[in-house]
């Protein structure tokens, strides 16, 4: 019988948690802070970051043809290919993404092979309406499983949270802080099985009937 080995990816899991607020004390960022600890926790390696470290301007084609991709998008590309997997904790703007993360999803997309359709992702959000920014959550699904990412059906949305946090960074109400936690566990068990145990050939296309190889990702314009 075939045995099973690690020998595919030695050593621990790498992730990548991206704030997605440009505010530096945002909730988000509170909440990204919170998931950073439960993935180190976890024994897997976190590179903690924000979008304000990633400058980038609107997108634009004929920018782009001109004046190539930006250092912003560049290095975000860079750091989510060194990522077995991905978190992103993102705020609802009328009910919808931030513009500002959409643009950063859209430049890095146009860089070949682009390193969405390789990595798993969790969602998180915070919000201070009833709906902790779940909406929203639901609108960043669909640009990124297009793109071929395999994001994590259970996604985290906290509810009030101006009121949300306890003076340690924790969430102040216990059953919350164990659901989050239990999220994040359950997502982590999940890509470890996937980047150490499984091996799939996998392929991502821009269109039906499109038979490139796997490595380019052109992007197409109508």
């Amino acid at each position: 019988m075939p045995v099973l080995t690690t020998d595919m990816h030695p050593g621990p899991l790498h992730v990548l948690v991206l704030g997605a607020s440009l505010r530096q004390h945002s909730a988000n960022a509170r909440l990204a802070s919170l998931v950073d600890g439960l993935v180190s926790d976890a024994g897997a390696v976190v590179d903690l970051t924000t979008l304000r470290d990633f400058d980038m301007p609107l997108y634009d084609g004929d920018m782009e043809a001109a004046d190539g991709l930006p250092h912003g998008a560049l290095e975000l590309h860079n750091r989510l290919d060194a990522s077995d997997a991905f978190v992103i904790a993102s705020p609802e703007y009328n009910a919808s993404v931030p513009g500002v993360l959409k643009n950063a999803i859209d430049w890095v997309s146009r860089i070949g092979p682009q390193p969405f359709k390789t990595k798993h992702a969790l969602l998180v959000s915070a919000s201070p309406s009833l709906v902790g920014g779940n909406r929203g959550l639901w609108a960043l699904r669909i640009p990124l499983e297009h793109l071929g990412t395999r994001v994590y059906p259970d996604m985290f949305s906290l509810a009030a949270s101006h009121q949300a946090f306890a003076e340690d960074g924790r969430l102040a109400d216990a059953g919350l802080q164990e659901r989050l936690t239990e999220t994040v566990s359950g997502f982590l068990s999940l890509v470890e099985a996937d980047v150490r145990y499984v091996c799939l050939e996998r392929r991502w296309y821009e269109f039906l009937g499109d038979r490139t190889d796997a490595g380019v990702t052109q992007r197409v314009e109508q």
